[in-house]
């Protein structure tokens, strides 16, 4: 039967370091700003402990025995080590400071961040924020962002990906235009309706298609490549635009057009490059991100 490993008590072993560097008890006392007494039962229980000898008293001083000084060198190791936990656990605690550079939609960027933003200005003052408003893809790879809001899952294994979120989209209209559309109940309905185009209006036509609509070019008389452009046109009354229901059932100027018809739903997700996750200052912002996110679309 194997015998049970003793257990290994750190505040003795510190008693037992601070005597071997200091030559005494009453020197590593005072170095430990403890008393002389306190030193030397913490020295006893380790070698009771140990079931060893770590020092011979030579006259008015202590010698290392053999396994002493064997013993003396892992002691050291584990006192370097707890060193240099106690600099990253204060390092931790210290504010933290630097630049963090946010890529988003043009939507999201304008909409949905600035609170989420408001709040980590508040709490982390020392961070300053750079919003990338971009509705293509930033290459975190290139370090073009520290951290991507985006509404696809990256595949490269060099990203670090979490879903925060599932977002709902609707389709709004001014009230005059809505008026002039009848009484529209499902998607089918809005096949002869214009709608203001993005930039890629083929893929908004390919997703309307699950939906039971069909549209062609010719529903989209206009188009815009910015997405702020496109939702200004649809405050003006050109057509129809689908948009994330925190920012059109916020907007006075318009209304859902099919408000029975459940929303078109989509994930956030949240990326950023491997290694620059193991900094403090994305990890803090990226996980505020995931949290801020998260709670807005419940």
């Amino acid at each position: 039967m194997n015998r049970p490993l003793p257990s290994f008590d750190w505040t003795l072993a510190r008693a037992f370091l601070a005597t071997a560097e200091a030559g005494s008890l009453s020197a590593a006392a005072r170095a430990l700003a403890q008393t002389q007494p306190t030193l030397g039962r913490q020295v006893a229980a380790l070698e009771r402990a140990l079931g060893i000898a770590l020092f011979e008293r030579v006259g008015r001083g202590l010698v290392l025995t053999p396994t002493g000084r064997e013993v003396l060198e892992h002691v050291r190791a584990m006192g370097e080590a707890a060193g240099r936990a106690s600099l990253i656990a204060s390092g931790r605690s210290q504010a933290i400071e630097g630049p963090i550079r946010i890529t988003a939609s043009e939507v999201y960027a304008a909409h949905l961040l600035p609170p989420i933003i408001g709040m980590l200005r508040a709490a982390h003052p020392g961070i300053t924020v750079e919003i990338v408003a971009d509705n293509r893809p930033t290459n975190l790879l290139r370090r073009e962002a520290d951290i991507a809001v985006r509404n696809f899952e990256s595949r490269d294994a060099d990203l670090i990906v979490r879903k925060v979120a599932d977002d709902r989209a609707r389709p709004y209209a001014t009230p005059d235009f809505r008026h002039r559309l009848g009484s529209p109940c499902r998607w089918a309905d809005l096949a002869e309706a214009d709608f203001v185009g993005f930039d890629r209006t083929e893929l908004l036509i390919e997703g309307l298609r699950a939906f039971g609509l069909h549209l062609t070019p010719r529903n989209f008389p206009v188009s815009a490549d910015s997405h702020l452009v496109h939702w200004a046109f649809v405050r003006q009354g050109f057509g129809i635009g689908l948009i994330t229901e925190a920012v059109g059932d916020a907007d006075p100027a318009v209304l859902r057009v099919l408000p029975q018809e459940a929303p078109v739903t989509f994930p956030i997700w949240l990326a950023t490059h491997r290694e620059l996750h193991t900094s403090l200052r994305v990890r803090l912002v990226f996980d505020l991100l995931a949290d801020a996110l998260s709670s807005t679309q419940r």
